[in-house]
């Protein structure tokens, strides 16, 4: 496909694609396929199509919200068949990338738009100095603790891993009711599960060099006390389909005492209806210096052979969505962290605790999402873990994905 001229991008952009749209004998049809983040978010997207359709009557946008347990089933099913979508919202984007199938960024975002993101977050969707991909929110995740229940059982919160043991013995001990840990090695978070335990433990998903090293001697002694916490009875029963979603309505019903957890935590709390008396805390560590973990999804359009107008309309959506009053309260409704600088001042004038949170996610380990193989390596710790859950060898189920994945 001939991309559109640089010119054809500066600010403006969407006053000239209403204009051609608007003029267009038939509407330009935009579809976006969105990942579900919490309970108000398909709702959200629902209000957004129909504000949209009706401020730009030349484009007819559509939107599906689908759960993080099925999208990438449902994308890639889709691409197999020949109907990507024009527009997608989700984590992974380098295998995409790595078989031609997305634009680059700055073909589809204007420039008034693409200045608005913080350079941190644009340089994570960066491969060979062209950006694939923009952001549309992050989060943090820090030890959410039910203060009531840790004050009972007479324990402080834990900071290093022998400490967690303890305190996880208390509180079985105090009320064996309540899980006192919360964990997910589900196919929605497993991979973030791998790196709370891996990177607080000197290891990870790669070596200093950037290169896969998923069976380092670090990574096996890290999943291995995971499964030990299972074993001895400190979490949740059954870590292989309790999803985040599952572990936070345990920990706002007050089943659990302690649950990793993005900030947007008390504000699925507080619209399930829950009251915890709750602190935060720092991740455990077992290197005396703990690592929270960054989250950051996107957005990301295929290249679907578009006409100008189709590739103007993409705009508009994107100029649109981005749109700082907008996508401040998109980002603001569950409790997120935003992309933007403009939505970084909105969510800290809204509520004094998030400027905390935007500092934190800024000094955090992401993802190496960048590298073509990530989607496979996230299935392939998430297949690890749950192989591991039944009783199988860490050190050889890590062996065997290195080997595959490093060739």
């Amino acid at each position: 496909m001939k991309k559109l001229a640089a010119l054809a991008l500066v600010a403006g952009v969407s006053a000239m694609a209403l204009g051609t749209c608007s003029m267009a004998e038939e509407s330009v049809e935009v579809s976006v396929i969105a990942a579900q983040y919490g309970q108000n978010k398909a709702d959200w997207w629902a209000s957004f199509v129909e504000d949209f359709n009706a401020d730009n009557p030349g484009i007819t946008l559509t939107v599906e919200v689908v759960s993080w347990n099925d999208i990438y089933t449902v994308v890639n099913t889709r691409i197999a068949n020949g109907q990507a979508p024009d527009v997608l919202n989700i984590d992974v984007f380098a295998d995409y990338q790595a078989d031609d199938l997305l634009l680059p960024a700055e073909d589809y975002v204007s420039e008034e738009t693409y200045a608005k993101f913080y350079d941190s977050f644009l340089e994570q969707s960066e491969i060979d100095g062209t950006v694939w991909a923009v952001p549309d929110l992050a989060s943090a995740r820090a030890l959410y603790y039910n203060a009531d229940i840790l004050e009972a059982a007479g324990v402080e919160v834990p900071t290093t891993w022998d400490e967690l043991l303890e305190v996880c013995e208390a509180l079985k001990a105090y009320d064996d009711s309540i899980y006192p840990w919360g964990i997910d090695m589900t196919t929605d978070e497993g991979q973030a599960a791998f790196a709370y335990y891996t990177w607080n433990n000197g290891g990870g998903f790669v070596d200093e060099d950037g290169n896969w090293d998923l069976n380092s001697a670090e990574n096996v002694e890290a999943i291995e006390y995971a499964i030990n916490l299972v074993n001895l009875g400190y979490t949740n029963s059954d870590p292989a389909n309790d999803t985040r979603y599952d572990l936070q309505d345990m920990f706002g019903a007050g089943q659990i005492a302690m649950v990793i957890a993005p900030n947007s935590l008390p504000t699925y709390i507080a619209d399930g209806g829950y009251e915890v008396n709750y602190g935060v805390a720092s991740i455990p560590t077992n290197t005396g210096e703990s690592v929270s973990a960054g989250v950051m999804d996107r957005f990301m359009t295929f290249d679907n052979g578009y006409t100008d107008e189709e590739l103007a309309a993409i705009t508009t959506f994107y100029d649109y969505f981005f749109e700082d009053e907008r996508y401040s309260e998109w980002v603001l409704m569950e409790g997120f962290l935003p992309a933007t600088e403009a939505g970084g001042e909105a969510v800290a004038a809204a509520d004094e605790s998030m400027a905390a949170w935007v500092d934190i996610v800024g000094s955090s380990k992401f993802y190496p999402t960048a590298k073509t193989e990530w989607a496979d390596v996230k299935q392939g710790v998430i297949d690890v873990e749950q192989q591991a859950l039944l009783g199988e060898d860490v050190q050889t189920l890590l062996d065997d994905l290195q080997a595959e994945i490093a060739g």
